[in-house]
């Protein structure tokens, strides 16, 4: 179904920079202005109360904050709790991040980092929703913002807390609009700091410089293309593992290895699409266009992406849940705005009727599709409430002295890491913290009936007591004094 030709008819990337033919209607910035302020104060929204509710689904919160803080205070990005003194360098390459120091400083928590997030996704509804509207005009554009800005990527992406793949959104949304534009040189600034987000973005890379290429555009594009090679190649084999202490790239792990037995690539390959988690996640990447992605060679960039993915031992990484699809969003709904465009001038009429109620029929499926979504909790009165367990962790974290090093689990962590040295419970041997703080429905493989046995096991060199109990929560700080190499 791709076709490298504009449209049927046969307008080449290879012409000028606007081509015969080609209309470019349009698009007044305000609407999208607007409805990015709304996306963002939706997604800011969302995010805030699960944070405020103590609902964060995972560590990431936290170790960004440690990150990001390490950088606002110029030091070394450590991350304590990937364990003490752990270089975040060497884990994923995101020095991308660091550029959230100046908001950092002025509102130095976890909260920032969602908001960052949230600014970042509605501003790539700007690009997308105003590149529509330049390409097909009508009411295109608007129908494209509603139908991206409530996309399940990018609802799930919010619902996960934030990472370091919200800078991609908007990049890979001005690299796409670029390329549609026929802005060459915008499409390689635009790609370049892609590297910088995170490691396998090389590849993505690579591949806008494949598409540049086959666009007619040969030396830039398979420049661009050798350069995504080896900012992948040196990052995961140079820079992260001289940055760890393991000095490997320990992500090979997850196509390598299912529950520590290894697997052969070949089994990786074969095993591709071998599960309806899989299955179901690729049909509603194409479904929310209409599957008029798959009209555009734009759709070739969600490739590396699915690929990593679908080779993934690791399940966490087939689906349509976390934050891994949001960098596929922007990829297929301008793909989408191309193939529709390229449908308008075919021969068959069917196929032309069918382009024209696409974008709408998009947004519909957006509009429905969000009933089950995250963002389809803000219309309960009690997603507002505060209940009695965040109560009960609010007490608890007023009981963690500021300052202190204290080693907790997910629920109270990102609320810690912004004045405080944090460690992952159980992550962090030899430390003797000042404080434990647990939530005992945290979801332990074992329960725990004695909290402060529990932490004298964690910590044999050192003495805890219990000096706050809030419902399920426990704070205990230590008794005893530890030599400070201890």
């Amino acid at each position: 179904m791709l076709d490298l030709n504009q449209s049927e008819t046969g307008v080449s990337g290879e012409q000028a920079e606007e081509p015969a033919g080609r209309t470019r209607h349009p698009a007044p910035l305000r609407p999208y202005l607007i409805a990015a302020v709304v996306l963002c104060a939706l997604y800011f929204l969302y995010g805030y109360l699960r944070y405020s509710h103590f609902q964060s689904p995972s560590w990431d919160l936290g170790i960004f904050e440690q990150e990001v803080r390490a950088y606002a205070g110029f030091d070394a990005p450590v991350v304590d709790i990937k364990g003490p003194g752990y270089l975040i360098l060497g884990d994923h390459f995101s020095p991308v991040v660091a550029l959230l120091v100046p908001l950092y400083w002025i509102w130095p928590s976890a909260v920032a980092l969602l908001f960052a997030q949230a600014a970042l996704f509605a501003g790539s509804a700007v690009v997308v929703g105003r590149t529509v509207q330049q390409i097909l005009g009508g009411r295109a554009g608007l129908c494209a913002t509603v139908a991206y800005g409530l996309s399940w990527g990018l609802q799930e992406a919010v619902k996960a807390d934030f990472h370091e793949i919200a800078f991609a959104v908007p990049l890979l949304a001005l690299v796409c609009r670029a390329l549609l534009m026929e802005r060459w040189r915008a499409v390689v600034l635009w790609s370049l700091p892609l590297v910088l987000v995170k490691e396998d973005l090389g590849v993505t890379v690579a591949v806008v410089g494949l598409l540049l290429a086959l666009y007619g555009r040969r030396l830039q594009g398979f420049l661009l293309a050798a350069f995504g090679v080896f900012a992948f190649a040196l990052t995961v084999l140079v820079l992260i593992p001289a940055a760890s202490s393991a000095g490997t790239y320990d992500y090979w792990k997850k196509i390598e290895e299912n529950g520590g037995q290894e697997v052969s690539l070949l089994d990786s390959v074969l095993g591709v699409l071998d599960s309806s988690v899989k299955l179901e996640m690729l049909v509603f990447l194409v479904g929310i266009t209409a599957f008029m992605a798959l009209r555009s060679p734009l759709v070739l960039l969600v490739l590396p992406t699915l690929g990593w993915r679908l080779l993934s031992q690791d399940s966490n990484h087939w689906g349509m849940v976390w934050h891994y699809s949001a960098i596929l969003m922007p990829v297929v709904f301008l793909a989408m705005a191309d193939g529709v465009r390229r449908s308008q001038g075919s021969k068959r009429p069917w196929l032309v009727s069918y382009a024209n109620v696409a974008v709408p029929m998009a947004a519909a499926v957006a509009v429905a599709l969000t009933q089950h979504l995250p963002l389809r909790e803000l219309l309960r009165p009690e997603t507002y409430r505060a209940d009695a367990r965040t109560h009960a962790a609010e007490e608890a974290l007023d009981a963690v002295p500021v300052g202190a090093r204290v080693e907790t689990d997910i629920t109270l962590m990102a609320h810690l890491t912004s004045d405080r040295t944090v460690y992952w419970v159980g992550g962090a041997p030899g430390t003797a913290p000042d404080v434990v703080a647990i939530n005992l429905d945290f979801g332990w493989s074992q329960p725990i009936d004695d909290p402060v046995k529990y932490a004298q096991q964690l910590h044999p060199e050192a003495r805890y007591r219990v000096t706050r109990v809030a419902g399920s929560f426990v704070v205990m700080e230590r008794t005893t004094k530890v030599p400070e190499n201890g």
